[in-house]
């Protein structure tokens, strides 16, 4: 069916004189090289030793320990060479042979099985020897270079990895349980690396190239995915992939893995219930999308929500919601869509509230006139450290946008827009913990003034090094959003949720 040729078979044959002076003499050579060092271990330290045992009888048994650790070192090594070669040939083998216009109509399952009976085919005829763990190896990784991302497939299906890194086709690095380790994988050369790349970013109307060397996209899922290409990346292609668990977090479970209090999360329920503008502080990896997801959950069902980001990524369930991304300018350099452009149509198209996956630039003024300006519970995330220090940021990226208005003007919108700050921040031990509720209470002079509702305070650490805290209260007792929660009928919970909360002394 597939055959350029006609049928399978006859394309196979006609490659078999072709390949076969080239592979048949090499093919049994790295097997031998597998299986000859595994034999001499066992069978060589007696007759190197028994020479010895005569003269030193103690010699052997501290000879031994060297002799029988290198010989796995070098099978290890030997036998990713080969196993690398062998795939490299077989998929060239399969390129020539198989038809890809008749593959690409088929659905997924029935190309893997069609690949799969042709890889089969191509292994007997060249005669290679292998193992059947061996073999089902080799199909499944050529079945995911040919209809998936080749090697990342198996990472991308692992649900408790949160980062994957590649650092080039031979260093690739996973972040599992706030912890940064080898990902045991590799890739055939620097070009199969950049053509997934190019394949995961085409994706989405993107490209990365030579010309174009730097790139933002996504997966299916959502997950962000950055790529910056050679020349500009010396040692290959380097690939950055934020993976979004396929079952979305919420609140409840935040509070299973320490993140918040129940009480805390009970906060937090109700500012995304009632209304407040919310901007999420936080650095690189501390979970701020995450917690936006979260408390976009509790946004009523009703409301018009218009989204803008970078790359979509945002999961809101709720049915009533317009997803807008921005776009980079063409081969031409024309045609690029900012997210102030996105922020500043929003305006036109009815909505309740605004959501930006992450404030990076001048777009905050933007999102600062529409939240105070009818559109209540807009929400957006920031890179800052601390709450004070996210004020100061939006500042001076008002500043970067080029409105030269005075400081205390540009305070004074600031405080009138914004009326929660919650940060997040990722711990030394690898978790991530929401540290601070924090609300822009008004001006005292030019000077902004805030409270802390709540506050993580770090107690001490445990035999593995993990940080032990509490969320605490700050002993606010009348917040200000007492009367918006009053408003919404949720100033009895507001109450609760503070008062069951332990004050810090």
């Amino acid at each position: 069916m597939f055959g350029k040729k006609g049928s399978g078979g006859s394309s196979f044959a006609s490659a078999k004189p072709q390949a076969k002076p080239v592979i048949s003499e090499p093919a049994p050579k790295p097997m031998e090289d597998i299986v000859e060092p595994q034999q001499a271990s066992e069978v060589v330290p007696p007759s190197v030793d028994a020479p010895k045992a005569p003269v030193e009888a103690p010699r052997p048994k501290m000879q031994a320990p060297p002799v029988a650790m290198e010989p796995p070192v070098k099978k290890r090594s030997n036998r990713d060479d080969a196993y690398y070669d062998t795939k490299s040939q077989v998929f060239s083998a399969l390129i020539e042979t198989i038809d890809l216009s008749q593959l690409a109509k088929l659905d997924g399952e029935s190309a893997r099985e069609e690949i799969r009976d042709i890889v089969n085919d191509i292994i007997a005829i060249k005669n290679y020897a292998m193992s059947i763990s061996e073999q089902e190896e080799l199909l499944e990784d050529i079945c995911n270079d040919v209809l998936g991302y080749g090697p990342l497939e198996p990472l991308l299906a692992r649900d408790d990895i949160a980062d994957i890194m590649i650092n080039g086709p031979d260093a690739a690095y996973i972040e599992v349980n706030g912890k940064v380790v080898d990902a045991g994988i590799r890739f055939r050369d620097g070009q199969q690396l950049l053509s997934i790349c190019q394949r995961i970013v085409s994706q989405v109307g993107r490209r990365v190239d030579e010309s174009s060397p730097i790139c933002d996209a996504r997966l299916a899922d959502g997950s962000r995915v950055n790529v910056i290409a050679p020349p500009l990346a010396i040692d290959g292609a380097a690939l950055t992939i934020r993976k979004f668990k396929k079952d979305k977090l919420t609140l409840d479970q935040l509070t299973k893995f320490g993140s918040i209090s129940p009480e805390g999360a009970t906060i937090l329920q109700i500012i995304g219930r009632v209304r407040c503008n919310v901007v999420i502080s936080g650095g690189t990896g501390s979970g701020k999308t995450t917690l936006l997801n979260c408390l976009t959950n509790y946004v009523d069902r009703d409301e018009r929500v218009i989204t803008c980001e970078d790359s979509a990524e945002l999961q809101l369930q709720q049915p009533h919601v317009v997803r807008l991304e921005t776009r980079p300018p063409n081969l031409e350099g024309e045609g690029q869509i900012t997210m102030t452009d996105l922020v500043k149509n929003c305006l036109r198209m009815r909505p309740e509230r605004i959501i930006v996956g992450e404030v990076r630039g001048p777009e905050v003024f933007d999102l600062l006139q529409a939240m105070n300006t009818g559109h209540d519970g807009s929400m957006g995330t920031i890179h800052a450290n601390t709450p004070r220090e996210c004020l100061s940021r939006m500042e001076s990226m008002i500043a970067m946008g080029g409105y030269s208005l005075p400081q205390r003007t540009v305070r004074e919108i600031i405080c009138g827009s914004v009326d929660v700050i919650i940060q997040a921040a990722r711990l030394r031990d690898g978790s991530r913990r929401i540290t601070h509720i924090t609300e822009v209470i008004g001006m005292e002079g030019d000077v902004i003034i805030t409270q802390d509702l709540m506050l993580y305070d770090i107690t001490g650490e445990d035999a593995d090094g993990k940080f032990i805290g509490k969320h605490r209260s700050t002993g606010v007792g009348r917040p200000q959003m007492w009367e918006r929660a009053r408003y919404f009928n949720e100033e009895k919970r507001l109450a609760e949720a503070l008062d069951a909360m332990e004050v810090i002394e």
